[in-house]
């Protein structure tokens, strides 16, 4: 398992890191095409329940708000969502009329989906859009991967006692703590290395990104493990082999996305 995680990080982080540089639609269609998967994935683990989201709405949703992120902004994402919403009842209505009892369930359902990852998960937009959106972004994101990461290798190593036993069994404290210092140092170096080519960057600015996106993205891990462990699934998917699914690897990111945005805009921007 270790050895197929590797090969796919191999893989994907200089294509990532390309995009990322590039911006605008290479990396926006980058984006929403995972965030599109994510969202597919969301719908099916409902779905082996016995529910019935609307799954094309959903993905269609999530993917129209990332891209209108890039066009407008904010601007017209109020527009998308209630579109998408009254579509989605509509549709839930005719499935109930059709027989559907559970249809008052499944709009939910497909309301969380659309708002959990395309709101949130557009967010990944907002960041690189931002003012030297370049800088914050690869100093944002690696610190939640290389957190997510170096909680992964030292709770396999050292972790003894269990964070969140129902929710993600083999998570422990140690593998969480571990994170937090690998994350805080991720943050400085790179804030150090960053500040040689861009005004912006400072080690203060690494030390609290560090932190920060060091502690907190792991709730949203914790969050989809909550939904898998209801429905009794392992892994969102088979996409990556190693990691699980899209929305697997996706879960921490919007959460680190969403945070990041508005701690640079609070205080720095």
């Amino acid at each position: 398992m270790l050895s197929k995680r590797l090969i796919v990080a191999i893989i994907l982080i200089p294509v990532g890191v390309t995009l990322i540089k590039i911006g605008g639609w290479p990396f926006t269609l980058f984006i929403a095409l995972f965030l599109g998967v994510a969202a597919w994935e969301f719908c099916n683990l409902f779905k082996k329940a016995g529910y019935a989201p609307a799954t094309s709405l959903v993905i269609i949703g999530v993917v129209a708000l990332t891209i209108t992120r890039l066009l407008s902004g904010f601007k017209y994402q109020d527009l998308i969502l209630t579109i998408i919403v009254l579509s989605a009842m509509s549709y839930h209505l005719i499935a109930y009329e059709r027989g559907r009892d559970t249809s008052a369930t499944d709009f939910s359902i497909s309301l969380a989906g659309l708002v959990y990852l395309g709101i949130l998960g557009s967010h990944l937009i907002s960041l690189r859009l931002l003012p030297e959106g370049l800088w914050w972004f690869m100093l944002i994101m690696p610190v939640a991967w290389m957190a997510d990461s170096g909680a992964f290798f030292i709770g396999s190593r050292f972790g003894k006692h269990r964070m969140a036993p129902r929710l993600s069994p083999k998570k422990s404290w140690e593998g969480y703590v571990g994170g937090i210092v690998v994350g805080i140092i991720t943050g400085i170096v790179l804030s150090y290395l960053w500040g040689l080519v861009s005004p912006v960057m400072s080690l203060s600015k690494g030390v609290i990104v560090g932190v920060v996106l060091s502690v907190l993205p792991t709730l949203g891990d914790l969050g989809e493990s909550m939904i898998k462990r209801q429905f009794g699934v392992k892994d969102s998917g088979n996409l990556l082999p190693g990691h699980g699914g899209i929305l697997d690897r996706v879960d921490s990111w919007i959460w680190a996305a969403a945070i990041g945005y508005y701690l640079v805009l609070l205080l720095w921007v």
